[in-house]
């Protein structure tokens, strides 16, 4: 690569799309890997998940120093790991603070900057243990470009518009549907508006709705594969195969740009307040034969974010080529839930199964991670 001019990475600033890092480390952090990604790929975020901690944690040996003390002061491996989450998490936010700090005085509110930290995995569906613990969380840290992770179920759907009220930035997580999308929306909406009612301001409350992309073809791929598709011959062939998660990524685009042009919007934004962009997670191909920066090159648009793995990251830096699609084909998207339905395959239910699979494969890390750490610590003890 001669000069910055030839990544590819760097082109998606200019379409008005935000690049964030899908992965977190120590070394990372310490050994200056994150500030390159920051200055040469434009990396402006961070996001984690129970699965990425017990990935890093697991496969490196830099933990295993804080392990050891931590486990001396007698602490659980719950809070072992919660130690080590928060100090990595604090270390890539005051990284990202200049990021952060930019953001806020282009924008008069911080769009970009941010690290996000997530709940336990096990509170999804216990509404007043998410919020409390994410104000735990949130003053733990310590850091403004924080944003803590809270699941869309029914229980966060109601934490969510508590914890936006209370001024905390949250990254929406797991979101899997065009409809439950607007009901994270609403819930972003309404908090606004609770906070504003009790004379707070909005500016500086941040907030993104990760929308999950290739599990979403992952299952409506296996049900294509299935016999099912002889209910309607017209439609074999595989034409749907691999078209669900960005129909449904365009629809929601579609939801947000109509929510941004409303009136109800134009209130709050008078007031200060940042608009709750969305953002492109699960954004690894996990079918082979689909190109490598599916979830990529199809979604780049204006106001937008794309969170990707550091594979998906370095292929995208190889051989993407950036262009505005995102809006692209908007009649072929409105027109696919009605052609899988005529299949037998309602979207609605798609994302009710894969919120529940989304959260048993953040607890089943999770769980693992704290079995792994108790059993280094008790080695490393000794």
């Amino acid at each position: 690569m001669n000069s910055l001019h030839d990544n590819q990475l760097r082109h998606l600033e200019a379409l008005g799309q935000s690049l964030w890092l899908d992965y977190i480390e120590r070394d990372m952090l310490v050994n200056g890997e994150l500030e390159r990604l920051i200055r040469d790929d434009g990396i402006s975020g961070v996001t984690s998940n129970p699965a990425i901690f017990e990935k890093a944690i697991t496969q490196h040996a830099e933990y295993d120093k804080s392990i050891a003390l931590l486990a001396r002061r007698g602490l659980s491996a719950q809070d072992i790991f919660e130690e080590l989450a928060v100090e990595d998490v604090c270390r890539a936010a005051d990284l990202l603070r200049d990021v952060y700090e930019t953001s806020c005085r282009r924008e008069n509110c911080g769009r970009d900057g941010y690290v996000s930290l997530e709940v336990s995995p096990h509170l999804a569906y216990d509404t007043a243990a998410t919020v409390a613990e994410a104000q735990r969380l949130w003053k733990r840290v310590g850091r403004p470009n924080l944003m803590i992770k809270v699941p869309a179920t029914q229980a966060g759907l109601s934490a969510i518009r508590q914890l936006i009220a209370a001024g905390i930035n949250i990254n929406v997580t797991l979101l899997f549907g065009v409809a439950r999308y607007r009901e994270v929306a609403e819930s972003y909406l309404a908090g606004l508006e609770d906070r504003l009612a009790n004379g707070g301001a909005l500016d500086h409350v941040a907030s993104v709705a990760s929308f999950f992309l290739s599990r979403i073809d992952t299952l409506v791929d296996s049900f294509l594969d299935r016999d099912n598709r002889a209910q309607a011959p017209e439609l074999r062939g595989g034409a749907l195969r691999g078209q669900a998660a960005i129909a449904c990524a365009r629809l929601a685009y579609r939801e947000y740009q109509e929510l941004v042009r409303s009136a109800r919007w134009q209130a709050l934004a008078a007031h200060g307040a940042c608009p709750q962009r969305l953002l492109w997670a699960s954004t690894s191909t996990k079918d082979p034969a689909y190109d490598d920066v599916k979830y990529v090159e199809a979604l780049i648009g204006p106001d937008t974010v794309n969170t990707l793995p550091p594979e998906t990251l370095a292929a995208y830096r190889d051989h993407g080529n950036p262009s505005l699609l995102l809006k692209k084909q908007m009649k072929a998207a409105r027109a696919l839930p009605g052609q899988l339905a005529a299949l037998g395959l309602e979207l609605a239910a798609v994302s009710d199964e894969l919120e529940r699979q989304g959260v048993q494969k953040f607890i089943e890390p999770y769980d693992r991670l704290l079995a792994i750490l108790a059993r280094r610590a008790t080695e490393l003890v000794a």
